[in-house]
C-alpha cells in the first residue's frame, strides 16, 4: 500500500501501537502529536487517509477534521475516540465528513479493515477528480480551438499561476480550484466571434464591447457547470484592474478575490512573452519592465513584485537574455 496514512493523537503510546501495527503489515504510517503538527504535514504530503484521535488538547479532532473539508477533501477521514456516545457520532458525520467511527481501544483487525477501506474510497475520489479535470481541461483545449494564437494559453496560465499560488502558501484545495480556473478563465469566449479574436487590427468600440462580454458569460458557464467559487470568480474577475478600471465589474484592490489577481499576473505574463496575430511576442527585459509599469495600476504590486522574484521566472528571464 504506497497511500500514505497520518495517525493523529495526543497519547504517543497509541502512535506507537498504531505504528507497529501497520509496519507488521508492512504500511509505513506518518504520525502527528496534535492538530497542528497534523496541519504541517498536509502541506508538505498527499494524505490518502488520516485517523484522528478526537479527545486533544488545543484543536479536537472533529474541529480538525472540519477542517480538512477545505484543506484537503479528498482525504478520507477516520475518528476514534473513547466515548462512543450518538452525539459525538452524529457530530462527526455532519461536521466533519467522516467515513468511520471507531471505538478506543480499538480492534486491531476493526482499524487495518477501517483504513483499508478508506483507502479504496480514496482511490475512487481520485478516480472521479482525474474525470472531472479531463473534462475541463478538454473544454479549455477546445475553447483555444477558436483562436489558433493562443494555443496552450490556458495551461501555461495554470502553471504560472499555481507558481505564485504556491509561493503564498495557499491551501491545496484552492490551488486545485485555481488551476481549473485558469483553465477555463476565457471560456467565455465561446460565444466571441472568430472574426473578433484572429483580427490583427484595432477593435471597434461594439467589438470590444463584445470582446469584454466574454467574462460575464464565462461566468454563466461557470455557474451552469456548478463549478467551484474560487474558478467561478477567475473566469468573472480576471480582467478587474487593481485600479479599478477593469470590467465587468470595475472592482477595486482587494475586493478583487485573490484568485482573480494571481491569475491576471499570470495571463497577462504569458500574454506578453507570445506572438499575437497584431504582434510580436517581447523580450524578458521589456516584459518585466511592462509589468513593473502595470503594478498598482492594473495588477496587484505585491503579487507582481512576489511573480519576478520566483526562481522560475528568474530562470526565464536568463534564457531569454542568453
Amino acid at each position: 500500500m504506497g497511500d500514505k496514512i497520518l495517525f493523529v493523537d495526543d497519547d504517543k503510546l497509541a502512535l506507537e501501537i498504531a505504528d507497529a501495527l501497520f509496519r507488521a503489515q508492512g504500511i509505513e504510517i506518518l504520525t502527528a502529536g496534535d492538530a497542528m503538527e497534523a496541519l504541517g504535514l498536509f502541506r508538505l504530503n498527499d494524505i490518502a487517509v488520516v485517523v484522528s484521535d478526537n479527545y486533544m488538547p488545543g484543536i479536537t479532532g472533529l474541529e480538525f477534521l472540519a477542517q480538512l473539508k477545505d484543506i484537503s477533501p479528498e482525504t478520507v477521514k477516520i475518528l476514534v475516540t473513547a466515548y462512543a456516545d450518538l452525539t459525538c457520532a452524529l457530530a462527526a458525520i455532519n461536521r466533519s465528513e467522516v467515513f468511520r467511527f471507531v471505538v478506543k481501544p480499538w480492534k486491531n483487525e476493526e482499524l487495518l479493515s477501517a483504513v483499508s477501506e478508506g483507502v479504496r474510497r480514496h482511490h475512487l475520489l481520485q478516480s472521479l477528480r482525474k474525470d472531472e479535470e479531463d473534462v475541463l481541461r478538454s473544454l479549455a483545449q477546445t475553447i483555444e480551438l477558436k483562436d489558433p494564437s493562443t494555443k496552450g494559453h490556458c495551461d501555461r496560465v495554470a502553471v504560472l499561476a499555481l507558481l505564485l499560488a504556491d509561493a503564498l502558501h495557499l491551501p491545496r484545495e484552492v490551488m486545485r480550484e485555481i488551476k481549473y480556473g485558469s483553465w477555463l478563465h476565457d471560456c467565455g469566449k465561446i460565444g466571441v466571434s472568430e472574426t473578433i479574436l484572429n483580427g490583427n487590427g484595432d477593435l471597434s468600440e461594439q467589438e470590444i464591447a463584445t470582446m469584454r462580454m466574454h467574462a460575464d458569460w464565462g461566468a454563466d458557464v461557470a455557474a451552469k457547470a456548478n463549478l467551484s467559487r474560487v474558478a467561478h470568480n477567475i473566469i468573472r474577475y480576471h480582467h478587474e484592474k487593481y485600479n479599478g478600471s477593469g470590467y465587468p465589474t470595475g472592482l477595486k484592490g482587494g475586493d478583487i478575490p485573490i484568485e482573480a489577481r494571481i491569475v491576471a499576473v499570470a495571463d497577462v505574463f504569458d500574454a506578453l512573452t507570445n506572438d499575437r496575430p497584431y504582434r510580436r511576442k517581447y523580450s524578458a527585459e521589456e516584459t518585466f519592465a511592462i509589468l513593473r509599469s502595470m503594478a498598482g495600476s492594473a495588477l496587484d504590486p505585491d503579487l507582481v513584485m512576489l511573480f519576478l522574484s520566483l526562481a522560475p521566472v528568474r530562470r526565464f528571464q536568463d534564457s531569454m537574455t542568453d
